[in-house]
């Protein structure tokens, strides 16, 4: 139907659906690269934080990405997970070679909002979300400071 009526007086909406475009290209862009590419992709994984009152909990996606796969670490208050997934797939069929190629990388940093027992915190993974539980710190006992007069 577009194609009988004149152009002219539908370039507002032209102009609203390329801005629409380029809104979902970027993000698409933000997951997995499409394979037909070939270009190097990150994304950020979705992540929930919850806060109990012995430990934080920390919950990440990371689809398809194995435990060696994946680093977390932590300096100062600062806890830094990162991950990268390279995999390829070769089939050779009579009638068909295929061959394809998935890599991405991410790196995703905060900061604890509260303090932690550095040695207890445990990391786990099952159906594609990491676990942490990082348990608080017991509170230091305030310390009263003696001021001399001179």
């Amino acid at each position: 139907m577009f194609e009988l009526m004149p152009s002219g007086g539908f370039r507002p909406l032209d102009r609203l659906r390329k801005e629409m475009d380029d809104l979902f290209g970027r993000f698409a862009k933000a997951e997995w690269p499409s394979l037909g590419r070939g270009e190097a992709g990150s994304f950020l994984p979705a992540m929930d934080v919850r806060e109990t009152p012995e430990a934080l909990e920390i919950d990440v996606e990371v689809p398809g990405l194995k435990a060696e796969e994946i680093e977390v670490s932590l300096s100062g208050e600062v806890m830094t997970i990162k991950g990268e997934k390279k995999e390829l797939r070769e089939e050779d069929k009579e009638g068909y070679h295929l061959l394809e190629r998935r890599f991405g990388s991410f790196q995703r940093s905060f900061r604890l909002p509260a303090a932690v027992d550095r040695d207890k915190i445990q990391a786990s993974q099952k159906d594609g979300i990491l676990h942490l539980v990082a348990p608080k710190s017991q509170p230091q006992p305030t310390t009263k400071i003696e001021i001399k007069a001179e």
